[in-house]
């Protein structure tokens, strides 16, 4: 099977990746390969319930055409400070066009033109209050497409993508193939070799560790990426209703005292339920939100970022560690009340009953986090739960619900050059599966990079 370019993963920065060569250059022969299921067949069936996860393989949530962003709650981050570190690779102003021509294309497929966090009056107010309490407001735009609006949008770019390009799912990339340090197509799981003059590696989060494996094979140069762990918190609706309504998507960064770790917050959902996601044998919770539905509580991630040195090189395999021994802890995702963990106790199911806040994810296992998670990273989130408070009074409440654990993985990172090709000629790395983007609007914006330096090589320069 030959093809002009294969790609690896039809997530947003795959799918952004075959968008741009498509509309330039129709008639180059694209093959995506993608190790789950179209869009219409992606269906959890209990993506709420830990204990009754079908543990999928792959899961759902995680694989499939428009990645696990298709399952995520939609939001666009219109900024250049969150959603990965491409402004690192490529500049930020050249991000800044990048992340405005992509917000465009997302319009052009159904995305609403509505867009939160606008006010510049509103910014300054809340940025202004996060600083009295020991918070860093990073202010930002959302266009927030919701759950379902996501996946109405992946599905339109689906019908155009296959207009032009082979799509074959249920299929893993297993081996690329590089002669004469360039590469010359890559070899699947059912042992088929597909010759590409151009690879480009845009496997997704659920996808990393085979890249670092192929990395570290190809004899590629990389670095230790950071690891987030941390806990998702489930607390009433009104409590942060008024950042809610000016803000919609606050993104708010606090460094501990006692060891000066950054935790953010993250994946703020109002009115949104907590999920699960299942991934190596791995349950970690997670948070959606929908446009037209919600519930009376607020969900959100409070992680902490680390990034270790030589001559630790397994961040990845520490984060799994971590997930597992919650896994071990409470037969799937632990949930405990804020009250129970500072006090030492283990929450149980009258207690969580007794809690103001009634859980969107009834399945979890009362537990205790303590257990689990390292007392540095406990330490952390505490002490930003206690400044949170002093910003919303409430979210610190003892019957605030925390959820774990959540962790993000991300690929170590592999040396690109400014189009985010490898060392190795024609192979490229995109998205958050190469470790360099940790969201929808950044992995789009990849895809395009890759797309518009193939293009320049096929004599169709796009400025």
């Amino acid at each position: 099977m030959d093809y002009d370019v294969a790609i690896v993963g039809s997530g947003p920065a795959g799918i952004f990746c075959a968008l741009e060569l498509i509309e330039h250059r129709p008639d180059l022969k694209i093959v995506i390969i993608e190790r789950g299921k179209p869009i219409e067949f992606r269906h959890c069936p209990n993506s709420t319930a830990a204990r009754g996860c079908k543990k999928c393989t792959p899961c759902h949530i995680l694989a499939g055409w428009g990645g696990a962003g298709a399952f995520s709650d939609g939001k666009l981050t219109i900024s250049t400070r969150v959603g990965g570190w491409l402004d690192e690779i490529i500049g930020e102003q050249r991000l800044a066009e990048m992340i405005d021509y992509v917000d465009h294309k997302y319009r052009e497929y159904g995305a609403p033109d509505t867009l939160y966090g606008a006010n510049d009056d509103d910014i300054e107010t809340w940025t202004r209050k996060a600083a009295l309490v020991g918070l860093e407001l990073v202010p930002q735009k959302v266009r927030h497409m919701g759950r379902e609006g996501c996946i109405a949008v992946m599905g339109s770019m689906f019908q155009r993508i296959t207009e032009h390009a082979k799509i074959m799912f249920d299929t893993e990339a297993k081996d690329i193939r590089v002669e004469d340090s360039t590469v010359v197509g890559l070899e699947t799981n059912g042992g088929d070799f597909i010759s590409a003059k151009y690879v480009v590696a845009a496997p997704g989060r659920v996808g990393n560790e085979w890249l670092s494996r192929e990395a570290k094979r190809l004899n590629l140069k990389t670095e230790n990426n950071y690891v987030d762990i941390g806990v998702r918190v489930e607390i009433p609706a009104p409590v942060m209703e008024d950042i809610a309504s000016d803000l919609y998507e606050p993104k708010l960064v606090y460094y501990s005292k006692r060891f000066d770790d950054k935790v953010r917050l993250f994946c703020f959902n109002p009115g949104g339920v907590v999920t699960t996601e299942y991934y190596d044998e791995i349950l970690t919770v997670n948070g959606q939100s929908f446009a037209h539905k919600k519930t009376p509580n607020t969900n959100f991630a409070l992680l902490v970022s680390t990034k270790f040195t030589a001559p630790f090189k397994e961040p990845i395999a520490y984060g799994q560690h971590i997930a597992r021994l919650a896994n071990m802890l409470g037969d799937g995702v632990l949930v405990q009340r804020l009250a129970d963990l500072r006090r030492g106790k283990r929450s149980t199911e009258e207690r969580i009953r007794r809690s103001p806040v009634k859980p969107t994810l009834p399945s979890a296992s009362p537990g205790d986090l303590s257990f689990a998670l390292p007392y540095r990273h406990l330490s952390s989130i505490l002490e930003m739960l206690d400044a949170l408070d002093k910003l919303c009074p409430g979210v610190a409440d003892v019957g605030t619900l925390l959820y774990g654990v959540e962790v993000k993985f991300y690929s170590s990172r592999i040396k690109l050059n400014s189009n985010l090709e490898t060392e190795v000629t024609n192979l490229y790395a995109a998205g958050d599966g190469a470790g360099i983007t940790r969201g929808l609007m950044q992995a789009s914006v990849a895809g395009v990079v890759v797309a518009r330096d193939i293009l320049k090589k096929e004599g169709t320069p796009v400025e």
